[in-house]
């Protein structure tokens, strides 16, 4: 029965350090949180200078767009997105097509 006795301090021991090394373990995550709250990060980009990239690029793409539009789907060359003749006529047909009679 001694033998009994011993072997559930051991293990009654091994609960209270099972316990107490779970609020050990939780303790050191909250100070892990605190440490990562004191922790800034800077900016590479500002984000008035991301704005400008991303302006910059939609105005790029939409003449990619047109330039393979106007030369590659219809019969014109790609080039010619860039005359002022080319928007007119567009706009005439659109708005001809618009006007009520």
């Amino acid at each position: 029965m001694e033998n009994l006795d011993e072997h559930r301090e051991t293990r009654e021991e091994r609960r209270k350090n099972r316990i107490s090394g779970r609020k050990l373990k939780k303790e050191s995550n909250v100070e892990k949180t605190r440490k990562k709250k004191k922790r800034f990060r800077t900016r590479l980009i500002p984000i008035w200078l991301r704005l400008i990239i991303i302006m910059f690029l939609i105005l790029l793409f939409f003449f990619i767009g047109a330039m393979i539009g106007y030369g590659v789907i219809g019969d014109g060359k790609p080039t010619d997105v860039f005359k002022k003749s080319t928007w007119t006529h567009i706009l005439e047909i659109v708005n001809d097509g618009t006007s009520s009679k």
